[in-house]
C-alpha cells in the first residue's frame, strides 16, 4: 500500500510540474539525418506513443544528430532526442565539445541505452588508402555540422596525429550527401557513427568499389584511454557487401534522452509504454534495437543523470540504477 501511495504521489507531483510542450500536447523528438538509424526509431517510437492515445501528439525531426539535438533540448525546441552517449556527457558537463565547452546543458537528462553506434571508416579502394593515416590530403567526409559523428571524426584523426586542417578537404552536410558523393569519386573517404545496417553506407557498398578501414589494437587502447566513452567494436563479416572479415573499430552508444522541462508522469508515462507494455514492439521498430537492446542493461554506459520519471519505472521494476546517475 505504502509503495502504491509513494507512485500516485509522484505522479500526481509531475502532472501538476511545469510540462513545456508535453503538458501543451507535444512532443518533439529529435533524430539524426533520414538515412541514419536515429531517424526510423525516432519515427517508430513517435507513432507507438500516438497510436497509444496518452494525451499527448508526438512527432520526429530530422537533425544534424546529437549535438544539435542536446542544444535543441536545453533551449525547448526539442522534448525528447536520440543522442550518442559521449556527447550528452560532455555537454551536460560543458567539457570538450565546442559547442558545449563552458555552456553546460543542466536541463538535460537520460531515458535509456538503446544500442552501439560503431564508427564506420571507409575509403575508396581505387585510392590507395589503406589506413586513417593515409587521409592526409585527401577529401573526406567528417560528419554533418553538429552531430556526434563530427566529434569521433576529430578524435580518429587525433589517434593518427592528424587534424581536420591536415585533410584536402573536410566535407560536411548529410550522411546520404556524403555516402553519394563517396559514390561519385568525389570524395576519397568517409567516417560516420551510426547503428549497424546504415542505408547510406549499405547503398555506397554496394554501388562504389569501398573499403572498410579498421583500427589497430595499439590505436584503439590509444583512443580509449583519452575518451572513456569508445569502447572496442567488431563490425561482423557480411554486415556490408565488401566486409568480408571481421573490421575492428570502436563505438559509443545512442540513448534516448529527455529534458527536465518534461514533466515526471508523461516521461513514466513513455518509458512504461516502449520497454513494458509495448516492448516487443518497440524492439522491432529497428534491427539494432532487436539485436542489443536489453531492459536490464540499459543503464550500461548512461552518461548523465536520469530523469525522475525514468528512474520512477526503474525503481517500479527493479533495475538497480548506477551511482552517480540518479535524478536530480
Amino acid at each position: 500500500m505504502k509503495v502504491k501511495t509513494a507512485l500516485l504521489a509522484l505522479l500526481l507531483v509531475g502532472a501538476l510540474a511545469a510540462g513545456a510542450s508535453a503538458q501543451a500536447g507535444f512532443i518533439t523528438i529529435g533524430s539524426g539525418a533520414t538515412t541514419g538509424v536515429y531517424f526510423p526509431i525516432a519515427t517508430g517510437v513517435a507513432r507507438m506513443i500516438n497510436d497509444a492515445n496518452l494525451g499527448y501528439r508526438a512527432n520526429a525531426r530530422s537533425t544534424g544528430g546529437s549535438v544539435f539535438n542536446i542544444g535543441a533540448i536545453q533551449s525547448g525546441e526539442l522534448q525528447m532526442a536520440l543522442v550518442q552517449n559521449d556527447i550528452a556527457y560532455y555537454a551536460y558537463r560543458g567539457l570538450v565539445v565546442e559547442a558545449f565547452r563552458g555552456r553546460p546543458t543542466p536541463k538535460l537528462r537520460g531515458m535509456a541505452v538503446l544500442y552501439p553506434e560503431p564508427i564506420h571508416i571507409l575509403a575508396r579502394s581505387d585510392r590507395n588508402i589503406r589506413s586513417v593515416a593515409d587521409f592526409k590530403g585527401k577529401r573526406v567526409y567528417v560528419g554533418d555540422v553538429g552531430s556526434g559523428a563530427e566529434q569521433n571524426s576529430m578524435q580518429v584523426l587525433e589517434a593518427f596525429g592528424l587534424k581536420v586542417d591536415d585533410l584536402a578537404e573536410p566535407v560536411r552536410g548529410s550522411a546520404t550527401a556524403g555516402a553519394q558523393l563517396l559514390q561519385d569519386g568525389r570524395i576519397d573517404g568517409m567516417f560516420y557513427t551510426v547503428g549497424l545496417g546504415n542505408a547510406a553506407i549499405t547503398q555506397a557498398a554496394l554501388t562504389a568499389p569501398v573499403t572498410f578501414l579498421g583500427l589497430e589494437p595499439a590505436r584503439i587502447a590509444q583512443l580509449r584511454q583519452k575518451y572513456p566513452f569508445l569502447t572496442a567494436f567488431t563490425i561482423p563479416a557480411g554486415a556490408y557487401r565488401g566486409v568480408n572479415a571481421p573490421v575492428a573499430t570502436v563505438t559509443v552508444l545512442a540513448q534516448l534522452a529527455t529534458s527536465t522541462d518534461i514533466d515526471t508522469s508523461t516521461v513514466y508515462n513513455v518509458m512504461r509504454l516502449l520497454f513494458d507494455e509495448k516492448l516487443a514492439d518497440f524492439k522491432k521498430i529497428h534491427a539494432n534495437l532487436e539485436r542489443y537492446f536489453d531492459l536490464e542493461r540499459s543503464l550500461d554506459g548512461m552518461a548523465i543523470p536520469l530523469h525522475a520519471g525514468a528512474q520512477l519505472f526503474y525503481r517500479e521494476k527493479r533495475i538497480p540504477i548506477p551511482a552517480g546517475i540518479e535524478a536530480r
